[in-house]
């Protein structure tokens, strides 16, 4: 692997980085490579960026959770249109109504997907999955009752 080095123009910069890792328990220099590919993923992809969830970041490989700016999650999206049985000239359109998005966010979900279509795939799959074992925990939760 190759090893950069980079040297920070400001003395703050380097301290607020310092001080967000430590709040964050992860090392400088992982907290200045995530920085990084999340800055280069938002500057290729205007309409997407990323947040933590309740457990931190999550999803993706670095633990990132692509969102649509003032949206829902790029694997919502994605979800809702590769999802069902509707015909494919149509998925777009229905993603935007079912979710209450403009045709142009649905769209960058879309190229965002291209771009990154393991990561989205892995949660998407990770989702199904939490999903069938809540449902199977409901149903024994059910079945119990019904003794």
């Amino acid at each position: 692997m190759a090893v950069a080095t980079i040297r920070l123009s400001e003395k703050p910069l380097h301290q607020r980085l310092k001080a967000s890792a430590r709040s964050r328990r992860v090392g400088v220099s992982a907290l200045a490579e995530r920085l990084i590919d999340e800055g280069l993923r938002m500057d290729a992809h205007p309409a997407v960026a990323f947040r933590d969830g309740p457990a931190g970041r999550r999803a993706g490989p670095a633990g990132r959770r692509a969102v649509l700016i003032g949206g829902p999650e790029v694997a919502d999206v994605i979800g809702t249109m590769v999802s069902g049985d509707v015909p494919v000239e149509q998925r777009c359109s229905r993603a935007a109504e079912l979710l209450d998005l403009s045709m142009g966010m649905v769209e960058a979900a879309l190229a965002y997907y291209a771009d990154h279509t393991d990561e989205i795939d892995a949660e998407i799959a990770t989702r199904a999955q939490a999903a069938e074992e809540a449902e199977t925990a409901w149903r024994h939760q059910r079945a119990l009752l019904a003794k």
